[in-house]
């Protein structure tokens, strides 16, 4: 059976750097951090004040507010980011067989400030199970992807995978198998996650996975640097639409890049921590190469999952070091969560944009925050730090990993028809 080609044909970004695609790469490019304090709860008492959150955000310019009052966080950020990626495309706009269109979508977490309502209004009252009735619709993981196939009718493949922070990745990879192997047309995927209060901070800082510099958010992301202490929380959405290249010729559909392979592995180690020489991260980069038919040389770009973590940079550094031997030193290397932050199950989806507007544009976005560097690293790599750098990007890679020892990475190319 001769698999089919699957190019990206629309893209749409809610992240704490920019409400949509033109505003997030333009901030990507120029070094900007999302972190600040945290404004949509009182975090004074936790360990942790500051997050990357979304900003200037109304969904009432997205939606009727009744319909967002049914609608956890995490789906209106879905809605909102697939709709810009589906306007971009113009995929509805050519009559498709709407059979043939599906919608999957990642969340690591899914309505967890629903969650977190529902169980405060119940522990506050006497103890008689009054509950909204929107409470599990809002909450489950899989709703989002209901919602937005139900906003455009769409009858194809629809779910939602969970595998942390891998999840958006582990979406777009399952929509890329599904249309190459000629079961649909066309996929919106990517993913959304909106982990940003009490119980996701808390329950990060339980872990001692976050950051605490409190004194300099806007610094606090430092991946690679020898003084990194934790990730920074992020939030947000990214929307893909992937679709069979023979389609999107047909209807005259701009394109992006072109998706060409993926990669999926487990650890098998360790509930939270990455195994330290980064076999896992090193079996899915492997994998997806092979996947995608290319050599390990044709790569120029890769877009790490570099959390900003002591261990996950240093694994994931020498897993990149024996994919590549020495053209390890020719890559470009960014961890773009230096500006965003980690938004969880969305990382995968908006890193994947940055990787696909990379190739595009031929610029990669730079790794902000250095100061020091780890002497447990190699530093003769380019970390792509402080600047954006133009250079001509053909195939750039996207790493995703997860808690549970999920590993992701997903290649996009040049398209040259």
């Amino acid at each position: 059976m001769e698999l089919k080609r699957v190019v990206v044909t629309g893209l749409g970004a809610l992240t704490p750097i920019g409400n949509n695609l033109s505003e997030y790469w333009e901030a990507l490019i120029n070094g900007k951090s999302g972190a600040a304090p945290i404004q949509q709860f009182d975090a004074s008492k936790f360990k942790t004040l500051f997050a990357c959150e979304i900003k200037n955000f109304n969904v009432e310019e997205h939606m009727d507010r009744k319909e967002a009052r049914k609608l956890d966080q995490f789906s209106q950020y879905a809605i909102v980011s697939a709709k810009e990626a589906m306007g971009d495309s113009g995929l509805m706009e050519s009559d498709p067989n709407l059979d043939r269109i599906g919608v999957i979508w990642g969340s690591g977490i899914g309505g967890l400030k629903t969650f977190q309502d529902e169980a405060q209004n119940f522990f506050a009252g006497d103890g008689t199970p009054r509950f909204n009735p929107f409470f599990i619709p809002k909450m489950i993981s899989d709703i989002a992807a209901g919602h937005i196939s139900i906003m455009y009718g769409l009858r194809g493949p629809n779910y939602v995978t969970v595998s942390a922070c891998a999840s958006s990745t582990n979406a777009i990879i399952d929509s890329f198998n599904l249309i190459r192997l000629g079961k649909a047309d066309a996929i919106v995927t990517g993913g959304s996650e909106a982990a940003v209060n009490e119980m996701g901070m808390g329950g990060f800082n339980a872990l001692k996975a976050l950051s605490t510099r409190n004194d300099s958010p806007q610094t606090a992301s430092r991946p690679f640097d020898l003084d990194r202490d934790g990730f920074v929380l992020g939030e947000g959405a990214g929307a893909l639409i992937l679709e069979e290249y023979e389609h999107a010729i047909k209807r005259g559909a701009k394109i992006y890049a072109e998706v060409i392979g993926g990669g999926m592995s487990g650890d098998a180690y360790h509930m939270t921590a990455p195994h330290p020489e980064g076999i896992g991260a090193r079996n899915v980069m492997l994998t997806a190469i092979d996947d995608a038919e290319i050599k390990a040389t044709d790569i120029d770009y890769v877009n790490v999952h570099g959390t900003s973590t002591p261990l996950g940079d240093v694994a994931e550094v020498k897993a990149i070091q024996h994919v590549f031997g020495e053209h390890a030193y020719k890559l470009n290397i960014s961890s773009t969560k230096s500006m965003t932050g980690h938004l969880l199950g969305a990382a995968g989806a908006i890193e994947a944009i940055a990787c696909i507007m990379a190739v595009k544009n031929d610029i990669v976005p730079p790794t902000i925050n250095h100061f020091t560097d780890d002497p447990a690293l190699d530093n003769k790599l380019n970390f792509t730090f402080h600047k954006a750098e133009k250079r001509v990007v053909n195939v750039a890679i996207s790493n995703t990993f997860g808690f549970g020892g999920h590993n992701t990475s997903v290649i996009v190319r040049k398209f040259k028809g």
